[in-house]
């Protein structure tokens, strides 16, 4: 193992009605004026933004309110709640939604909170100072942002997809109630699902391999997503499961299931293109090239792969051969995306990627050339490529 350090403030106020104690957790903060942002209609529609909106009024407290975020958040309508948060003097941003809403969030609070171009945190130019305090009442299992140092934007100049971390922007407190995410269509409730496995799986495939316990919180926490992912297939309000994809979301991404270990993240970094270049659902985009990077990379330690295909996906061991029960794990994750409605390749997203595209990706992928990813297997241009050309 590695050493490492663990830090999770966000306040989790978790089960049934919790939205309503929303006003009141603001006014803890020491906070007046409050931008009220969110995705589409649906949050309006439900009501849910009703009893947000009664719960700020009973506690006092002003705010204007921000719709239109987009999956893949984009950098317009960050520029867009920095200017009305500085023009009606907002002291704190509540993000009603998924990680898409609460990245956008983060990305205003970043900009609110520092001179000059937001964008040029996320392109690492500066790095940020300060941010706006953030609270999020959660309607989708999937991103983890609620609990998570990290926000991902979209730049529309370019369809330039990058994330930033910084403790500053960790939300205060995180509402969660799980039967928030009834209403929502099957297909986005397991992009969320595939999004939660993969922030541990990424955690998972590293080069150390030594901390038990972080490995089995992190199979038992896979084992459960994969689990529960399966009945809401078949009972969408079944409240236990939407509990347990709701918590797990939250886990698999404030590093629970990576302390004393380092990373991967190439699945991710390959997924960002992709969705930035095609607005393409990120858990699907996920789920479309992660079965051709595990079979890039396997080889690197084909044991690693094979513990996590008994111990998560119920693979008999072959003792003599890791490597066969290695590849039969990589089949059986890609037969739960199926079974789930995930694509397991680019083209069952509806693109036919094309040889120039596939550059392109890995060019910016690579950032024109300037870095490799991954931690379990150091990934150059070329080998983006060539896993591109596997997803495709």
């Amino acid at each position: 193992m590695i050493n490492f350090e663990y830090y999770t403030p966000t306040r989790v106020i978790f089960g049934k009605d919790t939205e309503k104690e929303t006003g009141r957790l603001i006014r803890e903060q020491g906070c007046r004026k409050v931008l009220l942002h969110y995705g589409g209609q649906s949050a309006k529609k439900s009501g849910l933004l009703g009893r947000i909106e009664a719960s700020l009024k009973e506690a006092g407290i002003e705010y204007i309110s921000l719709g239109g975020v987009v999956p893949n958040p984009r950098l317009s309508l960050v520029y867009e709640g920095i200017r009305m948060c500085k023009e009606a003097g907002v002291d704190f941003i509540l993000a009603v939604g998924g990680g898409s809403v609460i990245d956008s969030a983060k990305g205003i609070g970043y900009g609110v909170a520092n001179e000059g171009d937001v964008w040029d945190i996320y392109s690492r130019k500066r790095e940020a100072k300060a941010c706006l305090p953030i609270g999020a009442v959660l309607t989708i299992a999937a991103a983890g942002s609620e609990m998570s140092w990290s926000s991902v934007i979209t730049n529309e100049d370019g369809w330039i997809k990058r994330g930033y971390s910084n403790d500053l922007s960790r939300c205060r407190f995180a509402i969660m109630n799980p039967e928030l995410t009834y209403t929502l269509p099957m297909y986005q409730t397991q992009c969320g699902a595939v999004d939660i496995l993969m922030h541990t799986m990424e955690r998972y495939f590293n080069p150390e391999t030594d901390f038990e316990i972080t490995d089995r919180i992190a199979e038992g926490l896979m084992v459960s997503v994969i689990h529960n992912a399966r009945i809401l297939m078949e009972e969408p309000e079944d409240y236990n499961a939407r509990a347990s994809l709701m918590w797990a979301s939250s886990l698999s991404h404030n590093n629970l299931t990576g302390c004393g270990l380092s990373s991967d993240w190439a699945s991710h970094q390959l997924e960002h293109e992709l969705s930035g270049m095609f607005d393409v659902a990120h858990g699907a985009g996920l789920a479309a090239v992660w079965g051709s990077w595990a079979r890039y990379v396997y080889m690197e330690n084909p044991k690693r792969f094979a513990q996590f295909a008994v111990n998560v996906m119920g693979i008999p061991q072959d003792f003599n051969h890791p490597e066969k029960t290695a590849l039969e794990g990589i089949r059986a994750v890609e037969g739960f995306f199926r079974d789930i409605g995930m694509p397991t390749s680019v083209h069952e997203m509806g693109i036919d990627l094309t040889d120039e595209q596939i550059e392109t990706l890995a060019y910016k992928c690579s950032f024109m050339e300037t870095r490799y990813i991954g931690g379990f297997k150091k990934l150059e241009k070329a080998d983006m490529i060539r896993i591109y050309q596997m997803a495709r």
